[in-house]
């Protein structure tokens, strides 16, 4: 065989080894397959670079403590209860109060809470108080109490803590020592149930305990009382919110002894109405 025919010969490979579809495809398919393949280029793609401590700093910068992020001083004050009732013996009015203004760590704590019925007041307080978080759910708080009624003022030092128990319980335990010995301890214990996006259900208990005797006050030692409620609020919006609930409460031991003496009921229920508002 020649030289140029071993040329053909290598050409005629060449042509059936590349084009074989093509020669194949009468209904030019095949031709559409290789523009198609022809007019997807492959493309370089530049790999994700791995992220760097550096990077993670700058995004996510470090906190001296767990549960301190801005360091702007805030204030909140709430009313989460202003409520009325009548009942048995006789109407009355209630509130519980509660603001502080600071940072994440340190704040300076208002309670207060009272009590009125047929026209005068049963019992008043107000409490100044320094918080400071101990952990990302709780606080430690001392400082000072003031009773207004029942009977002549009273001050009392105040220490405690209140923060949020596991199953989401809002807790608040606070001990006081008053003149010539007194001491009192007060424990309240709420949740929020979420039924739909405005309807909140809030069961509440709270119990007082007394060290001594205060006959001027109508109070034995041991535990002296204890309030349950459960109340229903819709809440309008997250700043307003009226609520219908029912109250029990009851006293123990020397205190209802006393009650009983002098011709005061020891327990009572009555439907409650009201509204919480925060600002």
């Amino acid at each position: 065989m020649s030289a140029w025919q071993h040329g053909l010969l290598a050409l005629a490979i060449a042509a059936a080894v590349v084009t074989p579809a093509v020669a194949q495809d009468h209904s030019g398919h095949g031709d559409h397959a290789v523009h198609a393949e022809h007019a997807a280029p492959m493309r370089l793609v530049t790999p994700i670079p791995e992220v760097t401590d550096a990077d993670r700093a700058a995004a996510f910068p470090g906190l001296h403590r767990n549960m301190e992020h801005a360091r702007e001083l805030n204030a909140y004050l709430l009313f989460n209860r202003l409520e009325a009732w009548d009942a048995d013996h006789g109407s009355g009015q209630a509130w519980e109060a509660e603001g502080w203004i600071g940072g994440d760590i340190h704040r300076l704590w208002l309670r207060s809470e009272g009590e009125r019925a047929a026209g005068s007041t049963d019992a008043a307080n107000l409490e100044l108080l320094y918080g400071r978080a101990v952990s990302p759910w709780w606080d430690v708080v001392a400082g000072l109490r003031h009773d207004f009624a029942p009977g002549r003022s009273r001050d009392w030092a105040a220490i405690g803590v209140q923060g949020l128990a596991p199953r989401m319980f809002e807790v608040a335990v606070t001990g006081y020592i008053g003149e010539s010995g007194r001491t009192m301890l007060g424990i309240e214990v709420e949740r929020e149930l979420l039924l739909t996006n405005r309807l909140v259900l809030q069961p509440m208990i709270e119990a007082t305990l007394h060290g001594k005797h205060d006959t001027a006050r109508g109070i034995g030692s041991g535990l002296s009382t204890v309030e349950a409620g459960l109340r229903l609020r819709y809440e309008a919006s997250r700043r307003f919110a009226p609520y219908l609930g029912v109250v029990h409460e009851r006293a123990f031991g020397d205190t209802a002894a006393l009650q009983r003496a002098s011709g005061a009921p020891q327990r009572d229920t009555h439907v409650v109405i009201g509204a919480r508002i925060w600002f």
